[in-house]
């Protein structure tokens, strides 16, 4: 594609080596202006200059969109809802921002009169597939441009050279050489060291949580309360999504909670190893699956858990804007009805474990459950659930006991 097809682009821009270096050569090699796109949504110190930056790179302006309240309510808590986890270990923090960034930075393209997209994303990776799945969804006639499908850069080494060349300042370094990406539910780490999997994780890659061994020696508990499988206060004080979420980050971090090391099976069809902390969001689903204990019935949780299996899927391989994945977040979504209650959890050394539940919808009720003399389960009746419940087995039993006497088919009589 020539230069002169594109002539105003909307990059999503992190600030990272990948996308600062981005800038420069989409101005030398399509020669069109360059917008840069940076959605907030809990990077903290990590957005500081990054205006300065973005136009030392060569950038007309950068456009950057508080989207954490969004982020929270509109994406984080409806994964949450459905118990998404990805291959048993990843709570998916990644993966559930890229569809809000790229609907954003598609709307700042359409707002900007921009006739393409670009993003960093390398063409080993899922992000490529997140990006331009939202862009399909939502901006269709746009252009797309992904420089590392393109240009002659071919490792992380590479881009610092190029960035050096031109004067650009990156925080990444031939010493620290990881691939990071943060957020309010997590910060993710892959690259460098991470790529020899035999090779256990240094200390100091770790930037949020306290190494367990070190995390304080007596427990600390938190109540956390729920309206409707919803987050709303914790300890008793109510608070907002973003907010929420803060505390219970500063609580599990210095836990020592949410760390996760594991190879994953990518998208493009690769393993790739990556290092993940997520204190708040592990507090937060070990609390929401137990208070799902006692307010679903069992054809629901268990039916719920199969459909959490193919929800985090759909989120890690970029569908969130696909009809599947609203329709099971509407069916999602009628399970919660009667999630409301509080879940008391110990924190203690790297661990997050449900203490204490309540709900004035359980479906708990003690004096059914009891191992004392009730008067409302009369356990002579467990005999004939268990009689008809295992008939099969029986009848199975007693053909291998005794065989028919011949595999021959019956006579057939007029």
């Amino acid at each position: 594609m020539s230069g002169s097809e594109i002539h105003k682009v909307v990059l999503a821009y992190s600030g990272g080596l990948d996308t600062s270096v981005i800038v420069p050569w989409l101005r030398e090699n399509y020669h069109c202006e360059v917008i840069c796109f940076t959605a907030d949504i809990g990077q903290g110190e990590e957005l500081i200059g990054l205006d300065e930056k973005a136009m030392a790179s060569g950038a007309s302006k950068l456009i950057r969109v508080d989207l954490r309240e969004e982020f929270v309510r509109d994406f984080l808590f409806p994964m949450l809802q459905s118990g998404a986890v990805y291959e048993r270990k990843y709570l998916l923090g990644t993966a559930i921002a890229r569809p809000l960034i790229a609907k954003w930075q598609a709307a700042t393209a359409e707002q900007e009169g921009a006739d393409g997209l670009a993003h960093g994303c390398t063409g080993k990776g899922n992000d490529q597939v997140r990006f331009e799945l939202t862009y399909k969804a939502l901006a269709p006639t746009l252009k797309v441009i992904a420089p590392w499908r393109e240009w002659d850069l071919r490792s992380r080494e590479d881009a610092l050279e190029y960035a050096a060349a031109r004067g650009i300042p990156v925080s990444a370094s031939t010493r620290s050489i990881y691939s990071r990406d943060r957020n309010l539910w997590h910060i993710s780490h892959e690259g460098g060291p991470l790529e020899d999997p035999a090779q256990e994780a240094e200390e100091s890659l770790f930037q949020w949580t306290a190494l367990p061994e070190h995390a304080p020696d007596q427990p600390e508990l938190v109540e956390i309360g729920f309206e409707q499988g919803v987050p709303v206060s914790v300890n008793g004080e109510e608070l907002g999504p973003s907010a929420l979420v803060e505390q219970l980050n500063a609580l599990g971090a210095r836990h020592g909670i949410g760390r996760v090391d594991m190879v994953e099976n990518r998208l493009v069809g690769l393993k790739s190893r990556g290092v993940y902390e997520t204190p708040g969001g592990t507090i937060l689903s070990v609390a929401h699956r137990d208070l799902e204990s006692i307010c679903l019935d069992r054809d629901t949780l268990h039916f719920k858990e199969r459909i959490a299996l193919r929800y985090a899927e759909l989120i890690y391989y970029g569908k969130w804007f696909t009809p599947l994945r609203e329709g099971l977040a509407a069916f999602i979504a009628e399970t919660q009805a009667t999630m409301t209650g509080w879940v008391r959890a110990k924190l203690y050394k790297g661990s997050a474990t449900a203490v204490a539940r309540y709900s004035p919808y359980s479906l708990y009720r003690e004096d059914l459950a009891t191992f004392g003399a009730d008067d409302v389960y009369d356990q002579s009746d467990a005999k004939g659930f268990i009689d008809l419940f295992g008939l099969q087995m029986k009848v199975r039993a007693l053909m291998d006991e005794a065989p028919p006497s011949s595999l021959e088919a019956p006579v057939q009589r007029d």
